[in-house]
């Protein structure tokens, strides 16, 4: 028998399994042989002969009630000595890495694919929400630095000189003239620093100054029936007093009920409004109480004039400088 197990592999029997049962049993024998790992290294490795080694293969396999014919035995430990069942996993080389990558694609591609929509996303998001809105503010702030250049050299010097003159064609008092000088003293500091937005603003201030100027109407206490003419309240710091107003509108020349600028005593807010409390003294208040219990209407309803080239109104009656703009 040891000198059958020496022959070369498909010839220990003088010919090869002839049939595809034969070679799966021979792999068998094979696969029991490697599962038999105290038995191979004994009986392979030892002194003993290779009878031996068949005797316990038949005893392996009648203890599971498959009879195995001699010849397949020999052919599953030959084929154990020379690894003929074994496989063996090629080394590296490029050809096995292309290989495995193709064989895998399936999976990277998509991992690829994920990555690729996440580094898209991500630049958009940087370009669209940091970089692009950064370059446009950087390139309007640029364009408004330098047309504030512009402004500083040629337009806003000339327009601060313009109003400056406008408003003193206008004004008739002193204390427009001041408050005038005022305003271009301001204006030149701007520029002369830079401040394209400080000249700007004192620019507009002299023209809503000449455009208060140039405003021209009749304060007149309101009588319409349905209205109140005037109005009391108690002051807040004086609980046991009382405050009296009479509620007014300005008339221009032709008939036009206008709305100005007001602030409120009360709480400090200016409001524009067509309508708004005057305080006077409790005897004109009642003054004017007993005009309009007359004959319900308010003969004397001339509490003040603005003239033009002025800046206040010329009261014809007493007043006290404070005002209302809700009761």
């Amino acid at each position: 028998m040891a000198e059958t197990l020496a022959a070369p592999v498909g010839q220990a029997t003088g010919r090869a399994p002839q049939s595809l049962d034969e070679l799966m049993l021979a792999m068998d024998v094979v696969d029991t042989l490697r599962h038999q790992e105290s038995l191979v290294s004994r009986e392979l490795s030892g002194e003993q002969r290779d009878a031996q080694l068949l005797e316990r293969l038949r005893q392996i396999y009648r203890g599971q009630g498959i009879e195995v014919p001699d010849r397949i035995l020999v052919e599953g430990v030959q084929a154990l000595k020379e690894q003929r069942f074994a496989y063996e996993p090629p080394g590296p080389s490029f050809a096995r890495t292309v290989a495995t990558a193709w064989v895998n694609r399936g999976r990277f591609g998509r991992r690829l694919l994920t990555l690729l929509l996440l580094l898209a996303f991500g630049w958009g998001a940087y370009h669209f929400g940091v970089a692009e809105p950064a370059r446009q503010r950087a390139a309007q702030e640029q364009a408004q630095a330098e047309r504030n250049r512009i402004e500083l050299a040629e337009r806003l010097p000339a327009a601060l000189e313009q109003g400056y003159e406008d408003v003193l064609r206008e004004a008739q008092a002193p204390k427009a003239r001041e408050q005038a000088d005022r305003i271009l003293a301001d204006g030149k500091a701007a520029v002369a620093r830079g401040d394209a937005d400080g000249a700007r603003q004192a620019i507009n201030d002299l023209e809503v100054l000449r455009a208060d100027l140039r405003r021209e109407y009749v304060l007149r206490i309101v009588s319409r029936p349905g209205e109140p003419t005037g109005v009391w309240r108690v002051p807040q710091r004086n609980p046991a007093g009382r405050n009296y107003y009479l509620i007014v509108e300005a008339v221009s020349p032709d008939g036009r009920i206008l709305s100005l600028p007001v602030t409120s005593e009360e709480d400090g807010r200016t409001v524009t409004t067509s309508k708004w409390g005057v305080r006077v003294s409790e005897a004109t208040a009642m003054q004017v109480q007993r005009d309009k219990n007359d004959d319900g209407i308010v003969q004397r309803n001339r509490l003040g004039e603005k003239r033009r080239g002025q800046l206040d109104v010329d009261y014809l009656m007493p007043v006290s400088g404070g005002a209302i703009t809700q009761w």
